[in-house]
């Protein structure tokens, strides 16, 4: 039997989660039997594209989910996670998995596991936005944003307003309903102070290992970041418009 609530890392999609999976891979943590090159759960995916956009559709009309729809939701989750699970013989106390899309779905979540542990990554919303990875826009962004949203801006602007909506979701939930089983990681941190960095995620994560070894191994700084400097200046102001809330929450403006 499983003895521990999990450990679930998520983000908007491109913000180097796999580094996060791969030290606590290092830490001992199981993150799953089916995972691609990036250590995402391909197990979860199935049911994440069926039910995310229902789910934030709940949210955004502030109903309440019948008991069909909950019980439906809760058994289609269970049904992937015995397969991510599949392998692993079920004695792990120290588990989880990596899946950036459970960013989307938080609440439900805690539903399934009060005590779990949520590492929250995050990176620039512009450096996000010019980026090529757009598939949670395509995937979510209808549902996300409001249509005036999407008509009347180019696609890094619709990207940086769905980047802010979501991250600020999650860092209410973390900090309000998660508190200490919540972890808020800067992508640029982790790449520009390595060692603490690694070391305030394996004090998250409740073990005992040397940050600099593990650090040194796993981390490398992309040179991608800060690569929204280089767009125009025009898509830069509308995209530090759009994004102010949230990039003044996280430190990315002065």
């Amino acid at each position: 039997m499983r003895t521990s609530a999990p450990l679930i890392i998520g983000a908007t999609g491109g913000s180097g989660t796999r580094v996060v999976a791969r030290i606590a891979q290092r830490a001992g943590y199981y993150l799953g039997t089916y995972l691609n090159e990036s250590n995402d759960a391909l197990a979860l995916r199935p049911f994440n594209d069926r039910w995310i956009n229902r789910f934030l559709e709940w949210q955004n009309r502030e109903a309440k989910r019948t008991e069909i729809e909950t019980n439906r939701m809760s058994k289609d989750f269970q049904s992937a996670l015995a397969r991510h699970l599949e392998s692993s013989g079920g004695v792990e106390t120290h588990w989880g998995w990596k899946a950036p899309r459970s960013i989307y779905l938080l609440p439900f979540l805690s539903e399934q596991f009060p005590n779990f542990k949520f590492i929250h990554l995050l990176r620039d919303g512009r450096d996000m936005a010019v980026s090529k990875n757009q598939h949670q826009l395509h995937q979510h962004g209808a549902t996300v944003l409001s249509w005036p949203e999407r008509w009347f801006n180019p696609e890094p602007v619709q990207s940086i307003l769905l980047w802010t909506r979501i991250n600020l979701r999650a860092a209410e939930f973390g900090e309000t309903k998660l508190r200490r089983n919540y972890l808020l990681v800067r992508f640029e941190d982790l790449c520009g102070a390595p060692v603490e960095t690694t070391g305030r995620i394996l004090r998250f994560l409740e073990v005992d290992l040397d940050p600099e070894s593990i650090a040194h191994s796993e981390v490398a700084a992309p040179p991608s970041i800060g690569r929204w400097r280089q767009q125009p200046a025009k898509l830069v102001a509308r995209m530090t418009r759009a994004g102010q809330a949230a990039l003044k929450k996280f430190g990315y403006l002065d």
